[in-house]
């Protein structure tokens, strides 16, 4: 799942639940005539009630909707609705009667999760299409890879694909020139122009659609991708000759296979990951409230300067993003164009920002970057604008850690691959670790390096 259709399942998540929320608690209110919130034993009841509610919810979206209803404005959601409201009443009937919940009637349970469901199937239609016909931001950049002999074939393809969110900006040629009838595509040049065509236009993913491509530029053009942090999708007879991890998805008639799958990618991880940073990270605000305001007064008192140093870092998708520190310098780079990497002894460091960071805390601000949804607890860290560049040119897969959100702490980080990268094992070894993690995801890979972050000991390998 790509950075624009998160953010598409994020909305449409936020406002289901909103709207949830919403139904429940009006229908009670104009419903009952004695609901009153400042009556603590509707209070003790309806809280409860709430909670049950967005429990049940989850869980149906997670286990029972069909994942499509929420990306293809074409598919046919009522199915989705009616399996659904069935799950939704039981599992609602089935925890008031174990709580024995006896302060409302039982259509007072029932009734609120029909109107959700009439709300939901008509916010949802109008909101998707809304979305994939004027949100031209939420458009997926495509190009395709084809030759002569199949493009009529994909005609009804690249139709199909624009229900997905997917804009094809133009084709690569391979083998014949496309001419005549067939040139219903924009040509942008042969196959052996990728580089440059991805140089000067945006493109997000490459769909390569031709069976008879040689196997070695399917090789050569997945390793340039890489390069430029462009996922690639693949349509022909044997995808296993090229990788062992793969996941077919249909357009239409047309099936194709996603390379560089990772288990981020799937539709139950992103809500998981997404609801576990929301909320691992508003507890750590809370919890460490009095640890940031007194951070916060020491270095007021040490030194002159902001308390908070946000210097630009690259993220998911190659976006970029103001990464919120502590400051721990009495001189910083500039914030956007800084290169001066932090050196062993360095001047710079002040008395307490050497002790933040070596214990971490600089670190602290950036639970609000996770809040924001610019980062994740667990990922591989945000680098400088110039050092992605740098890395680029040392390790040929560098980008595909864009894939996903940067993190607070990472695998390569609990290994010991931390700090500065001067030498080249430095730099390959921290994206072999950061290509691994997103490979090998889980949550309770997330916890263990949460658990190896606080009570691990790892010796520097930067220096």
């Amino acid at each position: 799942m790509n950075s624009k259709n998160r953010f598409i399942l994020k909305l449409l998540l936020t406002i289901e639940f909103v709207l949830l929320n919403l139904v429940l608690i009006l229908f009670l209110y104009f419903r009952l005539d004695e609901f009153s919130f400042s009556d603590p034993v509707f209070l003790k009841t309806l809280i409860p009630l709430i909670v049950i509610y967005n429990l049940c919810w989850l869980f149906i979206i997670l286990y029972i909707r069909d994942k499509e209803f929420y990306f293809n404005p074409e598919y046919s959601s009522l199915r989705s609705i009616l399996t659904s409201l069935f799950f939704f009443v039981g599992l609602v009937i089935s925890f008031v009667i174990l709580f024995q919940f006896r302060n409302f009637a039982r259509s007072n349970f029932i009734i609120p999760i029909f109107i959700f469901s009439f709300l939901d199937f008509l916010s949802h239609k109008f909101l998707l299409n809304f979305l994939k016909k004027k949100g031209s931001k939420l458009i997926t950049n495509t190009l395709l890879i084809i030759s002569a002999q199949e493009v009529n074939k994909l005609n009804g393809f690249v139709k199909d694909m624009a229900q997905y969110g997917y804009n094809v900006v133009g084709c690569l040629e391979d083998g014949d020139e496309i001419t005549g009838n067939n040139k219903k595509l924009k040509v942008l040049g042969h196959i052996e122009d990728l580089s440059q065509v991805l140089n000067k236009n945006t493109v997000e993913e490459i769909f390569i659609a031709t069976a008879n491509l040689e196997r070695s530029k399917i090789r050569d053009t997945i390793t340039l991708a890489d390069n430029f942090g462009v996922r690639v999708k693949l349509i022909p007879e044997h995808p296993k000759e090229f990788t062992h991890n793969y996941k077919a998805i249909t357009f239409g008639d047309v099936a194709a296979f996603k390379l560089r799958k990772s288990p981020l990618d799937s539709f139950n991880a992103t809500i998981i990951k997404r609801l576990f940073d929301f909320w691992f990270a508003l507890t750590i605000i809370l919890l460490c409230s009095p640890i940031y305001l007194f951070i916060g007064i020491l270095i007021f008192l040490d030194s002159r300067g902001p308390i908070i140093y946000a210097p630009y870092r690259k993220g998911e998708a190659g976006k970029t993003f103001r990464c919120y520190k502590f400051r721990t310098m009495s001189v910083c780079d500039n914030p956007l164009d800084g290169t001066k990497s932090t050196e062993i002894n360095d001047p710079r460091i002040t008395r307490v920002g050497r002790l933040l960071r070596k214990s971490d805390l600089d670190e602290l601000p950036q639970f609000f970057n996770v809040l924001k949804g610019e980062m994740s607890v667990i990922g591989p860290r945000p680098h400088r604008v110039n050092l992605q560049k740098d890395f680029r040119k040392s390790v040929s897969d560098y980008m595909v850690r864009s894939y996903v959100k940067p993190g607070i702490t990472g695998w390569a980080q609990v290994n010991g691959w931390r700090g500065p990268t001067v030498t080249d094992e430095q730099k390959k070894e921290r994206i072999k670790h950061d290509l691994w993690y997103i490979e090998n995801w889980s949550f309770w890979l997330d916890i263990k390096i949460i658990f190896l972050t606080l009570f691990g000991r790892h010796h520097q390998k930067a220096f």
